[in-house]
């Protein structure tokens, strides 16, 4: 019977917080997600979670989505009370800059001023911690939620120099360059999703936590 006893494997997360979003969560019910939770429906029972890294950087409010930071205020509220989990902090920027157009027409313009965001630090981040962590043995298997082929290269060096497993957790399942590069590549499923929500109200040092309105 000890035969069959699958050793435990120490593992660590690491998300790739707007990759995430973007990937999988954007227009779907589905925002208002507990990623320790998502980790325990996608992963084998031996993949002991031992600590979660989520990597973001915080919105600001626009003419067209005036309450976007409340709702990411929410979430990252509901996260941290997340036993073992840690949120770090990348940069997140908006600016205008003039574009090209992709058609321009005779005798009007062929640049266009376009609002341009841009969030900055997070895969670096990311790969900064993957690597720290990895070095000083604190798992044998990470788990990188993202599709992000930047990370092709910490990854490798993971893998391959600290012989760590790698495996990742994929918003849309269509990288190849990470699916060539991880032990094991698996997409998040709808059904992952749907049973890793947080309760709908919650609560913290500083009272309770509600799930926004508009995530339904």
């Amino acid at each position: 019977m000890s035969g069959n006893v699958r050793p435990t494997v120490r593992t660590n997360v690491y998300v790739d917080g707007f990759n995430l979003y973007f990937g999988c969560l954007k227009g779907t019910p589905y925002k208002w997600l507990n990623i320790a939770k998502m980790c325990r429906l996608s992963l084998p029972a031996n993949y002991v979670v031992q600590r979660i890294r989520y990597f973001t950087a915080l919105v600001s409010p626009r003419p067209t989505n005036p309450q976007i930071h409340v709702r990411q205020q929410a979430y990252l509220r509901a996260l941290a009370t997340t036993p073992r989990l840690d949120i770090h902090y990348g940069s997140y920027l908006e600016g205008v800059k003039r574009r090209p157009l992709a058609r321009p027409v005779a005798g009007l313009p062929a640049f266009v001023d376009v609002l341009n965001t841009e969030e900055k630090g997070s895969d670096v981040n990311l790969a900064t911690y993957l690597l720290f962590d990895a070095f000083n043995n604190e798992f044998d298997a990470a788990v990188i939620v993202t599709d992000d082929s930047d990370l092709e290269e910490p990854m490798r060096i993971v893998r391959h120099h600290f012989k760590k497993h790698v495996r990742v957790l994929s918003p849309r399942g269509q990288s190849r360059v990470l699916s060539r590069t991880a032990t094991r590549f698996q997409q998040i499923t709808l059904a992952a999703l749907q049973g890793a929500q947080f309760p709908r109200t919650l609560s913290d040092a500083n009272g309770t936590i509600t799930k926004p309105s508009r995530w339904k």
